[in-house]
């Protein structure tokens, strides 16, 4: 689905292509140092304050994330004047929208080294690269003799400087701080975006609808701030700085509106870091990996992720293509980098916050195929780097009685104890899959499986934005060997939606039931999982019969009201031996109505295998086997034969229907400090056309977490 940010410019994607390989090294890099101790992150006794005679100097890496506020001044002249004939202001300050998650935050990368005296002034060198979430704003400009009415869009894609820093280690005698200035070189790549929204501007050519783009523009100017850093234990230190940065003027020409636009742009930004200091650790011999201990405290988690995960499909037979069909002979990739930051709030709540960094595009911009090949795909793409915030959640875990069992500290969880029956109460933005619908075996696009009729219930239409998040609350009582869980969560603001229901007038309850149980002395469950949702969508029956009225193709959009769906779906898990394990999956939902978040499946079965690599002497490695068969309903099949689209398929036509039918298989090795994953899937009918394909994916993918 092609959003109001979604940008599919091949050259651009190339382009910055070595941008997310670099990331991924940066990040890889970034977890050697933290090293798995920080997955570690127990409740422990709060580590001792640092001596007052810490060591700044050395080099170091680290993240950070702030908020921006500033705009732009700017002026138009039309083309062959020299004078400008119209000017004003763009805010670059957005607060944040809960519906669709944006706002003027943004995230990033820091790389430095710093010298301390013996007199504890310190002089240091500092690089950096940021992206944005949305820091930009947009002018609308009237003048009907001169450019009729048209939009301008000024935003940043991506920025980055070069800044020295002169600082002072203070010494209070509690801790180790220190205060320092900065400054130094700023510059930003922006994009700018001129839409003619009615008349014909003087001299030009755009008429209404008419969009213009300049991408990847540079800006060149200079930043100053200060800052103070704290050294919390060993080699980790938090910091807080306030940079202003001045980038100056730049001019854009848009020939079809016949405007030359020159515009300024100040920014002030709020930024707080973690880093990862090396010091003597730099100096280790080349043969030994540096292992610093893990930052712990009683009360704050770090863990962090990234994925890079890249796909290609060859040619294949496609007699003909439509607006969502699969494209042969294209390859995309995806990447990611994910901060898992976690607060103990009091006895068994957890605050959690995941900002995270997401560039790329799905296969044909994520269309084609009903049971999509890339889990890390979303439903619109960028080629730069930017900033979500996709998880932010609070976890209340009520311990009930039974045996105690050990909590093991990892990516949005406290390290520590639960009881066996206990109630977990769960209420903020994050997944429902992060609840429901799990399984050992396939449900992890960046650590199994790939294929998303694989990794989730094809047929749970679970409640989402386009990134696959949502606000809601969820329970969950485990007692004994059996669990319940329920919950309640926003739904898209229309179907397949970038924004979430403001207003929570359309929504969706989720249910599910869970048996634990051992089979031949190996552990295994079963889950029960159902939903209903309750929203603005449309009816495949009425779609056709004004199609049949019009003459038009049908327009699912055309006929949507307030109306229910449902669906029933079963998930298997079982260990065979410690190294073997089997699963399955099975799903029912409602074919005469839309789906209205995930994607177009009525019906689907799916089964497979994951195997450790012991008996063959690799005990780190895992393969994988799974197949799947998606269906749909008569009256869908009819829908998309119409010409009707739905979420993820719509060939235009559909004279040859057919189910989909999915095999994929990967193997997983460790290489370094990442997981590499090796994937090939075969698709029968992709899009339930038996006139395209089959359709082979052959994928790779490097992870790394700590």
């Amino acid at each position: 689905m092609e959003g109001p940010v979604a940008r599919f410019g091949a050259v651009r994607l190339g382009a910055l292509r070595f941008g997310a390989v670099a990331g991924v090294g940066l990040i890889a890099l970034i977890g050697n140092a933290f090293a798995a101790d920080l997955s570690s992150v127990l409740p422990t006794k709060a580590p001792p304050l640092v001596p007052v005679a810490y060591d700044w100097s050395g080099f170091y890496l680290g993240g950070h994330v702030g908020y921006a506020l500033g705009g732009s001044n700017w002026s138009a002249t039309p083309a062959g004047s020299s004078t400008p004939s119209l000017s004003g202001t763009v805010s670059f300050s957005n607060a944040y929208n809960f519906s669709s998650g944006t706002g003027s935050y943004f995230l990033g990368f820091q790389a430095g080294y710093d010298h301390m005296a013996a007199s504890r002034w310190l002089v240091g060198l500092v690089a950096d690269v940021s992206f944005p979430d949305f820091v930009g704003g947009t002018a609308t400009l009237s003048s009907p003799l001169v450019v009729g009415t048209a939009n301008y869009l000024d935003r940043v894609e991506f920025s980055g400087g070069l800044r020295g820093r002169v600082g002072y280690a203070a010494n209070f005698g509690v801790g180790s701080w220190l205060f320092y200035a900065t400054g130094g070189l700023a510059i930003s790549y922006d994009q700018f975006t001129r839409t003619q929204l009615a008349g014909v501007p003087a001299g030009g050519s755009a008429t209404p609808g008419t969009i213009e783009n300049a991408f990847l523009t540079p800006r060149v100017g200079g930043v100053v701030g200060a800052g103070v850093e704290v050294a919390l234990a060993s080699h980790w230190t938090a910091q807080f700085e306030y940079l202003f940065t001045d980038y100056g003027t730049r001019g854009v020409t848009f020939p079809a509106g016949a405007q030359h636009f020159d515009s300024d742009l100040t920014l002030s930004e709020l930024r707080a870091g973690l880093n990862y200091r090396f010091n003597d650790d730099m100096s280790t011999s080349a043969d030994k990996a540096v292992t610093p201990p893990a930052l712990q405290t009683d009360n704050f988690a770090v863990h962090g992720q990234t994925t890079f995960l890249e796909q290609y499909d060859p040619p294949f037979h496609s007699p003909y293509t439509g607006t969502n069909s699969l494209i042969p002979n294209e390859g995309r990739e995806t990447f990611d980098a994910t901060a898992f930051l976690g607060w103990r709030l009091w006895n068994g709540a957890e605050l959690w916050v995941d900002p995270e960094i997401d560039q790329g595009f799905g296969l044909s911009s994520t269309v084609g195929v009903a049971g999509f090949p890339s889990g890390e795909a979303f439903k619109l793409g960028e080629s730069v780097p930017y900033a979500r915030a996709p998880r932010a959640f609070i976890r209340q875990t009520i311990n009930l009685g039974g045996d105690e069992q050990k909590v093991d500290a990892a990516a949005n969880q406290f390290g520590g104890s639960q009881t066996a029956n206990r109630l977990v109460l769960t209420i903020g933005k994050f997944g429902v899959p992060d609840i429901f619908d799990n399984n050992k075996y396939a449900h992890d696009p960046r650590g199994d499986f790939m294929n998303w009729s694989v990794i989730d219930t094809g047929t749970f239409d679970y409640a989402a934005d386009a990134w696959g998040f949502t606000y809601g609350a969820a329970a969950e009582w485990y007692q004994g060997d059996w669990t319940v869980r329920g919950g309640i969560f926003d739904a898209p603001v229309m179907p397949n939606s970038t924004d979430l229901d403001p207003a929570f007038s359309q929504f969706q309850w989720v249910g599910e039931v869970e048996r634990r149980y051992e089979l031949w002395g190996q552990p295994g469950k079963l889950a029960i999982t159902g939903f209903l949702t309750r929203a603005r969508t449309g009816s495949f029956a009425d779609a056709i019969a004004l199609a049949a009225t019009t003459g038009t193709p049908a327009d699912i959009t055309a006929v949507r009201q307030y109306r229910s769906r449902g669906g029933v779906s079963l998930n298997l898990e079982q260990q065979v031996t410690e190294e073997l394990g089997v699963f399955a999956r099975a799903g029912w939902a409602d074919g005469d109505i839309e789906p209205d978040a995930f994607t177009d499946i009525d019906r689907t079965a799916a089964a497979g295998l994951s195997l450790a690599g012991k008996q063959w002497g690799r005990p780190d490695d895992t393969f994988r086997i799974a197949g799947v068969v998606n269906g749909i309903t008569k009256i869908h099949e009819e829908f998309l034969n119409d010409g009707g689209l739905g979420i993820l398929v719509g060939d235009g036509m559909l004279p040859h229907p057919g189910l989909e039918q999915i095999i994929e298989t990967n193997y997983t090795l460790p290489v370094s400090y990442f997981k590499l994953t090796l994937d090939y899937q075969f698709i029968v009918n992709p899009g339930y056309n038996e006139d395209r394909g089959p359709a082979s994916v052959i994928g790779a993918r490097l992870h790394s977490d700590f």
